[in-house]
């Protein structure tokens, strides 16, 4: 059976500190990556397959960009997005559907409850239940049916692999990373799920996040990584870690379920980092510390920004103790 890197491949990242007492570790691999692809930090294991998950969601977009579809401003940024589904996240999705003359019953996302609690509220109040629109994904799939629409392909179909919205992402996924996906699974929203290194995954992010101030790379490229740091909050939510770190520091970031994070400077430095446990609570910390420990940031500008994404570790409803980083990485500090 295909799988990923092991415990003995991976390295200590971070540790969850509680009254003085160091609770979990969180293990995993991580890497940054110049701009010039050449790898500058290796911890773990960097050449296994990985899922990036919805890490991937910004070249899922270019492929839809790349499909036809006239997407603007903030529909780019959702179509990028993991969003909390607030009531502004829902009715993009259903301007996207409208363009295309489509419907959310046309979705084949999950319904699912928005993480936006006055979302939420609404739709418990309103008996509506849960709703595909609230789905995380949504956006991404909104693109995926209108682009379908654009080109006369299937409406139906549009998340089988075999279909020419999915092997168009993958062209592009294969295209940014330089690598052949290595396994296809099935992601939570239902869509195909392509595994990768995270040293490619790394080299796509790279290429990402320096194409607006590239004369040579993909305008689509540039367009998507724009709309991310121009509509932040689409892309996840008002003070969600991902639109922080965007809107306060011009970094291109996104997260993917199982403790998947990557991050890529303007100047295409990246970092790409994989929890082997799967949780995400440390994954700002160790990347953001990462790119700092390289230059492509400086430490004094992500300090504030580690404050507002890092959780505190609560006890009697007070902050006890906090997420740490572990040695492999704050040797890089020094």
């Amino acid at each position: 059976m295909p799988e990923t890197f092991s415990s003995d491949a991976a390295v200590e990242l971070a540790v969850i500190e509680r009254s003085g007492f160091i609770e979990s570790r969180h293990i995993g691999s991580a890497v940054v990556m110049a701009a010039d692809g050449s790898v500058v930090t290796s911890l773990g294991d960097i050449k296994a397959p990985i899922f990036p998950r919805s890490s991937l969601k910004p070249f899922q977009a270019i492929a839809t960009l790349q499909s036809g579809v006239a997407l603007r401003w903030e529909q780019v940024a959702l179509a990028a997005a993991s969003h909390v589904g607030s009531h502004e996240h829902m009715d993009v999705v259903h301007g996207m559907l409208k363009s295309a003359g489509l419907t959310a019953d046309d979705l084949q996302c999950p319904a699912d409850w928005p993480q936006d609690e006055q979302a939420r509220d609404w739709l418990v109040r309103t008996e509506r239940g849960k709703v595909r629109p609230a789905m995380n994904c949504s956006g991404k799939h909104a693109g995926f049916l209108w682009a379908c629409v654009e080109n006369g392909w299937d409406t139906k179909s549009y998340l089988d692999p075999s279909h020419p919205m999915q092997r168009r992402v993958v062209d592009v996924i294969e295209d940014y990373t330089e690598e052949k996906i290595a396994h296809l699974a099935v992601d939570g929203c239902g869509a195909p799920a392509p595994a990768m290194s995270l040293t490619g995954l790394a080299r796509g992010i790279s290429k990402l996040a320096k194409a607006p101030g590239s004369k040579s790379s993909d305008a689509r490229a540039a367009t998507v990584a724009t709309a991310m740091l121009d509509y932040p909050t689409a892309v996840q939510g008002r003070g969600e870690a991902n639109s922080v770190v965007m809107d306060q520091l011009g970094i291109v970031a996104k997260s993917g379920a199982e403790g998947v994070i990557v991050m890529g400077t303007d100047t295409g430095v990246s970092v790409a980092v994989k929890m082997l446990d799967g949780g995400g609570r440390a994954s700002s910390l160790v990347a953001l510390t990462l790119l700092a420990a390289a230059g492509a940031v400086e430490p004094e500008k992500v300090g504030p920004v580690l404050e507002k994404v890092v959780p505190d570790v609560y006890g009697g409803g007070e902050p006890v103790g906090k997420v740490r980083l572990s040695a492999p990485v704050t040797a890089l500090l020094d």
